[in-house]
């Protein structure tokens, strides 16, 4: 199968959908491709008991006007970008194809940071953003004792799910320092709307405790997690009785799809992008979290500019709604500022785990063999760190917040992928120009 449209759009999270709604008005031919079933990108994920949210209920009624002009791709993914403006894709309703573009727009969103500590691979734990997904899913956690763990945002945002799923959060372990947290917390007077937003995800909160300053150093049990150990901050060890443990340090941006392309990287590992959101690369756009991890208001008003600019940004009125779309990035980018400083990951957090850690959970690397070798490559090719599954998503992410590595080094395909999807390609010129991305 064989597809061109006037724009492609991969993500269909808030950034995505804002895209395509500001995008569509120009007329453009649409594509808007989702490695999940639904729409919504983790922030607005459904579920059996989690029904599209009013946010995600209205830009999905707005793209319904556009209905002639727009094609959703669910269950889809991107396998390797081709030359000439081209995407090899794996879908799950249309199987292996490629997709043509004039103008490419990247919503890929960003993963959560998972940092190794011992016991982490126990059956029962998984990330804080990850319990959030598991639970929108379906996983049934009511009466469960669950610790959640690490940093940002993120964690009071999986306390809520939890909570309201039923569970008993035995308590939010934060690792950033009470007096940064309390400087932010003053900070979001000047918006108001995450002020509200705190208040409703800490609702509830009674009976749970809050640990600002402190980690998890270790998760016990037999077959499953049983237990957690944690690091206070007055350097004091707890150990809680538990179920379930979420431990995630934030997130960071996804820019394999960009780096292959060959778009500039920043050096805090975001796609680098200018005031109309365009890349490096001739017609390819980026926006949202890849750009900067900034939450959802960012993300949908980047989206929106970055619609408006690859759909052609012309009109007066479009050209005074695009002034107005700059000066709320700008408001919600001092936000994300204000973010990134308070949660700024701390000596406790980079702290590397024992020797015997597992770090590369798919191919059973500990984190003393990574450690012995000089540079990622190095890791790949002596311990075949990064080789497995998830393709170095979880621990090259580890090794460059704990050891500073450089991660240029990645190639399609992306993922595993059928024998069957990299014949579609037909001999098609895949574009490997990872290495030339610059960094800035």
């Amino acid at each position: 199968m064989n597809e061109h449209y006037d724009i492609v759009i991969v993500g269909a999270g808030p950034a995505g959908l804002s895209a395509a709604r500001a995008a569509a008005r120009s007329g453009a031919r649409i594509a808007v491709l989702d490695d999940n079933p639904h729409a919504g990108g983790q922030v607005w994920r459904q579920g059996p008991a989690h029904p599209p949210r009013d946010a995600l209920r209205e830009r999905l009624a707005a793209l319904a006007g556009y209905a002639s002009q727009i094609t959703l791709w669910p269950s889809t993914r991107i396998v390797a970008p081709l030359d000439a403006r081209g995407l090899l894709v794996e879908s799950a309703e249309r199987g292996g194809a490629t997709i043509t573009y004039d103008r490419l727009i990247l919503a890929i969103g960003a993963r959560e940071r998972l940092l190794p500590f011992a016991g982490w691979t126990l059956p029962g734990v998984t990330g804080a953003g990850g319990l959030q997904a598991l639970i929108k899913g379906g996983m049934p956690v009511r009466g469960e004792r669950i610790v959640i763990a690490g940093s940002g945002p993120l964690l009071l945002a999986a306390f809520a799910t939890a909570r309201d799923a039923g569970a008993q959060v035995l308590a939010v372990v934060e690792q950033a320092p009470q007096a940064a947290l309390v400087r932010f917390g003053v900070s979001l007077a000047v918006t108001p709307s995450k002020l509200w937003q705190a208040f409703q995800l800490t609702h509830g909160f009674v009976g749970s405790r809050y640990w600002s300053g402190s980690v998890v150093r270790a998760a016990h049990g037999a077959e499953r997690v049983e237990a957690v150990e944690i690091r206070r901050a007055d350097g004091r060890a707890v150990t809680l009785a538990c179920d379930r443990v979420a431990c995630g340090y934030g997130l960071t941006p996804n820019v394999e799809v960009a780096r292959a392309l060959g778009c500039t990287i920043r050096a805090d590992g975001s796609i680098a992008v200018d005031d109309a959101q365009r890349t490096s690369v001739d017609g390819v756009y980026a926006a949202g979290e890849c750009t900067g991890v900034g939450g959802v208001e960012l993300a949908c008003v980047e989206g929106a500019i970055a619609g408006w600019a690859a759909g052609g940004g012309t009109g007066s009125s479009s050209t005074r709604d695009a002034a107005r779309l700059r000066t709320q990035r700008a408001r919600w980018q001092r936000f994300a500022a204000r973010l990134h400083t308070a949660f700024a990951l701390g000596e406790a957090a980079l702290a590397t785990p024992p020797d015997d850690t597992l770090l590369c959970r798919c191919e059973d690397v500990t984190c003393g063999e990574v450690r012995a070798q000089p540079d990622w490559r190095g890791a790949r090719l002596h311990t075949r760190c990064g080789m497995g599954a998830c393709q170095g998503r979880v621990c090259g992410t580890a090794v460059q917040t704990l050891f500073g590595w450089d991660m240029a080094q990645w190639r399609p395909p992306f993922g595993a992928t059928r024998i069957g999807t990299l014949m579609v390609a037909d001999g098609a010129p895949v574009a490997e120009r990872g290495d030339a991305a610059a960094r800035v």
